[in-house]
């Protein structure tokens, strides 16, 4: 089984602490979070494997790339601790399966990862996507939802089989839609030894290359956005500089807001799993008034969930919800 490089001498020589200093969620002291980092280091009980909101953060606030969040999902499943109630786990460890009958692509064009989104396939049109070949299903399925619930163990058991699945396809490359796609084959694979035989390319990066492509349709939306960052997208943060990029080529302003950049809120949509509700209401209700009093009148997603659980909320604050792919769409004059 594939072993996590976690360095224990890493954590226990840093000074900062910052991967539990910073959690929004946990709320501890310097001198509290340096008692439970050395808890986790010794791999012994630690209230943080019981209060994480597995919102991935502590990824992005380790400085030393040693991964504390793999960490703690692999110290809580050895424990036994079930983030979310054992019947909601066993169903979408049950649902989500291989269906294990994979026969490989014939990829003309650009390999286009949806993994497991076929409603996405109503976004992906027009100039920005029509040589794409697109690719999903349950044997093509990233699984690292499952960092959610503990259970590591799966993704391990899956995912070896799911890259052979793409690389008996051929692919040179692999543009990601969702976040978390990305992250298994950029952060987690690699930290777990892990070869990926083909280059994931992250939505940001083929949106801008595909804008520039159209540079001669591209218009300035002049709109003022609120952008909704993912809890998938802290595993791999090394790529926000790329949204930057792109919202400037679109002439949009990412309006500066409490819970944007470092400091993002969840959509909430795990914690309701996990049976936490009061938590995700408190969490949806101070994002989206931070959200309206920016002056933002658009909120944008990457995250196909994320739009799923917040989309109506967005729009019952009166800001307009859209996917970042439909916000290129339109800056390149297609409608909707």
């Amino acid at each position: 089984m594939y072993e996590l490089k976690f360095d224990k001498d890493v954590c226990a020589s840093c000074e900062t602490i910052d991967c539990l200093v910073r959690c929004q969620y946990l709320k501890l002291s310097r001198e509290d979070a340096a008692r439970e980092r050395q808890k986790l280091n010794n791999g012994e009980e630690s209230l943080v494997l019981q209060e994480c909101a597995t919102c991935y953060a502590c990824e992005e606030y380790c400085d030393k790339g040693n991964h504390p969040f793999y960490q703690i999902v692999e110290l809580q499943e050895q424990a036994g601790i079930w983030p979310a109630p054992r019947p909601i786990v066993h169903q979408q460890i049950k649902m989500f399966s291989p269906k294990g009958d994979f026969e490989p692509q014939n990829v003309e064009g650009v390999p286009f990862n949806l993994c497991l989104f076929p409603a996405l396939k109503n976004n992906i049109k027009g100039k920005l996507f029509e040589d794409v070949s697109i690719m999903m299903g349950r044997d093509l399925f990233c699984n690292l939802v499952y960092l959610h619930f503990a259970k590591s163990s799966v993704i391990k058991e899956r995912v070896p089989e799911v890259i052979a699945n793409y690389a008996k396809c051929n692919i040179k490359e692999l543009v990601c839609f969702h976040d978390e796609c990305y992250a298994l084959y950029a952060s987690w694979a690699p930290a777990y030894g892990i070869e990926v035989p083909f280059r994931p390319v992250h939505l940001f990066e083929y949106l801008i290359d595909k804008l520039k492509e159209n540079r001669t349709s591209l218009r300035n939306l002049g709109m003022k956005i609120a952008y909704q960052r993912p809890c998938s997208t802290r595993l791999t943060p090394q790529k926000e500089p790329l949204l930057d990029e792109l919202f400037e080529l679109i002439g949009v302003d990412r309006v500066p807001r409490e819970y944007d950049r470092e400091t993002p809120l969840c959509c909430g949509a795990i914690l309701r799993m996990q049976g936490r509700d009061d938590l995700a209401d408190d969490l949806n209700k101070r994002n989206l008034e931070d959200m309206k009093s920016s002056g933002a009148t658009v909120c944008v997603f990457n995250c196909p969930g994320c739009y799923a659980t917040m989309g109506q909320m967005v729009a019952e604050k009166g800001l307009m919800p859209l996917l970042i792919s439909d916000l290129c769409r339109i800056a390149i004059g297609e409608n909707l």
